[in-house]
């Protein structure tokens, strides 16, 4: 039995329509007609296959590569064996991904697991609910009563969209998903076992113990949004929780009630965002971290990963450390205790 391949190439591309797709510019026109299959990382590059070099620290792997073609920028443009199509862009990682999407369109966006096209004679469809053509409903996938699917998405097997949820068009939402009390626009990736709309973390104190705060909002997800697997992002207690146009999360998330992100923001995996936090455009927080609920961050602020965020960032700050502070304080602070240690050490003192 042979090893899967489990992604295969749209077809070969010349280095022409790579230099098209990318914006790059092709050194010499002879490679032009040069026909690439796959892509690779700079070290293992063979026949056939495109690689990238970002940075002079890799460039030395140029004289042995066997790559038929590599994005570069100028100043490498000189290391690159004739062999090689060198196609010259200013960021060369970036044009990779954008060549690897074209060939590999299957790997961008999950696939029917089934095979099925249409709605599923296995699947469980809410009545009054709306499908528009072109949705897939695979086998085992629960639409409820009143929701509303888009042309386009694809529901995957076991996922649930519960009552009067409305899912774009050209969306997708994974396995054993399921979404709830939630509205979520085109374009919008779900990865498996994500949980969508469930309660906020609600409770008041009270003689005989917490109390439940009813949770009534929901969870609004605008476009071109991308939710790893596993995630949970809980519905607002009255306010809707809300994440913006663009934003990619990873997966193993929490994002509590109320919480609202802005557009483009990067999360990575393991990250916990307490209810009400506020995150403004283009923020990126770093795995691992914890935010303070009711916190802002602002514009373009930076938390690296495994922070504990206790108050608010300022836009544009980079910040690090438990608790967060500013990365430029927290790395003079973490130098001071290893150069205090290291002393300590040499002087035969106990922390050795």
């Amino acid at each position: 039995m042979t090893d899967p391949v489990f992604f295969a190439p749209a077809r070969r591309f010349t280095v022409a329509e790579i230099a098209a797709v990318t914006g790059a510019t092709i050194v010499d026109p002879k490679h032009e007609s040069v026909e690439i299959s796959s892509v690779a990382t700079a070290t293992e590059g063979r026949e056939g296959s495109l690689i990238f070099i970002e940075n002079n620290r890799f460039a030395s792997v140029l004289a042995s590569t066997r790559a038929a073609a590599v994005l570069c920028k100028p100043e490498i443009v000189e290391r690159v064996p004739d062999r090689t199509a060198a196609l010259v862009i200013d960021k060369p990682q970036r044009g990779f991904a954008a060549a690897a999407r074209v060939l590999f369109p299957s790997a961008v966006r999950p696939q029917a697991l089934t095979g099925e096209t249409g709605i599923s004679s296995a699947a469980h469809i809410g009545d009054d609910a709306t499908i528009e053509d072109g949705a897939i409903v695979e086998a085992g996938a629960v639409i409820g009563p009143r929701a509303a699917i888009g042309a386009g998405t694809l529901i995957a097997p076991g996922a649930v969209i519960g009552s009067d949820c409305r899912v774009g068009r050209d969306s997708y939402v994974g396995p054993n998903a399921t979404v709830v009390c939630a509205m979520i626009g085109d374009r919008v990736i779900v990865h498996a076992g994500v949980r969508i709309g469930q309660d906020g973390y609600g409770y008041a104190a009270g003689d005989s113990g917490p109390e439940k705060i009813p949770q009534l909002g929901r969870v609004v997800i605008q476009d071109d949004v991308e939710i790893g697997a596993n995630t949970t992002i809980d519905r607002g207690a009255i306010n809707d929780t809300i994440i913006g146009l663009g934003t990619k999360i990873d997966n193993l998330v929490q994002i509590g009630h109320n919480v609202r992100i802005g557009r483009y923001c990067l999360i990575a995996g393991h990250a916990g965002i307490s209810g009400s936090v506020t995150l403004a455009d283009y923020v990126t927080i770093g795995g691992g971290t914890g935010l303070k609920d009711h916190l802002t961050v602002g514009t373009g602020a930076q938390i690296g990963g495994g922070s504990g965020v206790m108050s608010n960032v300022p836009p544009g700050a980079k910040w690090a450390g438990y608790p967060a502070r500013p990365y430029r304080e927290f790395l003079r602070e973490m130098t001071t205790l290893r150069d205090v240690n290291i002393s300590m050490r040499k002087g035969g003192k106990p922390n050795e």
